[in-house]
């Protein structure tokens, strides 16, 4: 996970990291009861037969590129554009059937703790 430098002026788009090996994190910012970070995929998917189940709130925006997004019991994927977002409480397990391959997928997500 590389790190935001606090105080400086930057744009979300600038200076994508590459992102083909592995997701790329960047904390942007972060306080007692939240994290907000930047997520760069290139292709990724979560492991065959694994779910996110995570102890906070996250709250996400998908900016650019695509994705497939399955929430546990649901039929089939969402397909996630540039200006989809949704919350997904605590637990509510879930997990990235497919990032588009041709270019990076862009992420913006809040955690935070639980009301």
């Amino acid at each position: 996970m590389s790190e935001f430098n606090p105080g400086a002026i930057a744009n979300l788009f600038a200076d994508l990291p590459d992102g083909r090996g592995a997701e790329v994190f960047t904390r942007l910012a972060e306080g007692g009861a939240f994290r907000l970070e930047r997520i760069v995929s290139t292709g990724q998917a979560t492991p065959e037969g694994a779910w996110y189940d995570q102890a906070e709130d996250e709250w996400v925006i998908l900016l650019a590129g695509e994705a497939g997004l399955l929430i546990e019991g649901a039929a089939a994927p969402h397909t996630l554009r540039p200006g989809d977002f949704l919350l997904l409480p605590a637990h509510q397990r879930h997990r990235v059937e497919w990032t588009a391959a041709d270019g990076e997928t862009v992420w913006l997500a809040l955690h935070f703790k639980p009301a």
